[in-house]
């Protein structure tokens, strides 16, 4: 039996429309395969010392300031580190060639430095009330990054990145032999290694909260929009700003 017009769930009329440009969605990828690469082999990393340590050295024996419940694997660390070393020079080169872009482009400007009218604690307070209730954006909001998201990607490119691989470096001693002042900035080899798993476990606290509001704003349109670059609104969207 056919159901009545005004019983049925009419669908909305949807258009596309231009949301990244080409530049952005191979930086994302790049990235999001680099950073996956990263936290597997830095996973197998800690595992041949699963303990932290302050200052300039620290031995399985040595007292550790955290002792992570981790089985030891020594096995697991030559691959690892190539595999580590290979991830973090793409991460480096990609993401300072993204900056670059952004910067010159006006990316950075337009879609990453918050609006005005963002800044306004009425809109804080909605942005803040709908994320906790797991509402998606709509409108103009589904059109351009959100004030919470700006401030969540401008932390992670210009402070989390560069600071994991500021703390990375120091651990390197032919890096420290020649830049003996990133001994004097993170406290010793050791103390950056613990800032540098600090940093990493923000990272991934990022990534679980990007990927969940993926899901909620809508997986398969928002994904599709950083393959292609186009995403799927209502007809009666405002055109989008530049991306």
């Amino acid at each position: 039996m056919t159901r009545p017009r005004s019983a049925m769930t009419e669908r909305t009329p949807r258009r596309t429309v231009f949301r990244h440009r080409a530049f952005v969605r191979l930086a994302h990828w790049l990235n999001a395969a680099a950073f996956g690469a990263l936290l597997v082999s830095g996973i197998a990393i800690l595992l041949a010392l699963p303990r932290l340590f302050w200052g300039e050295t620290g031995a399985n024996d040595a007292p550790a300031a955290l002792v992570l419940p981790l089985p030891v694997n020594l096995e697991q660390t030559g691959w690892g580190r190539n595999l580590h070393f290979l991830a973090a020079w793409i991460l480096v080169l990609n993401g300072g060639l993204y900056l670059v872009l952004a910067l010159v482009g006006g990316h950075l400007r337009r879609n990453l430095l918050p609006d005005r009218d963002q800044l306004r604690p009425g809109h804080l307070a909605r942005e803040i009330a709908d994320h906790a209730r797991l509402r998606p954006p709509r409108g103009r909001e589904a059109l351009r990054y959100n004030a919470l998201q700006k401030f969540a990607y401008l932390a992670v490119i210009l402070g989390l990145f560069p600071l994991m691989v500021l703390t990375g470096l120091t651990m390197s001693p032919g890096v420290t032999a020649a830049f003996p002042e990133l001994f004097t900035l993170f406290g010793g080899r050791q103390s950056a290694r613990t800032l540098h798993f600090v940093f990493a476990c923000l990272l991934v606290l990022f990534l679980v909260v990007h990927v969940a509001q993926v899901f909620i704003g809508g997986a398969v349109n928002l994904t599709r929009a950083m393959i292609t670059g186009r995403l799927a609104v209502p007809a009666n969207n405002p055109e989008p700003p530049d991306a």
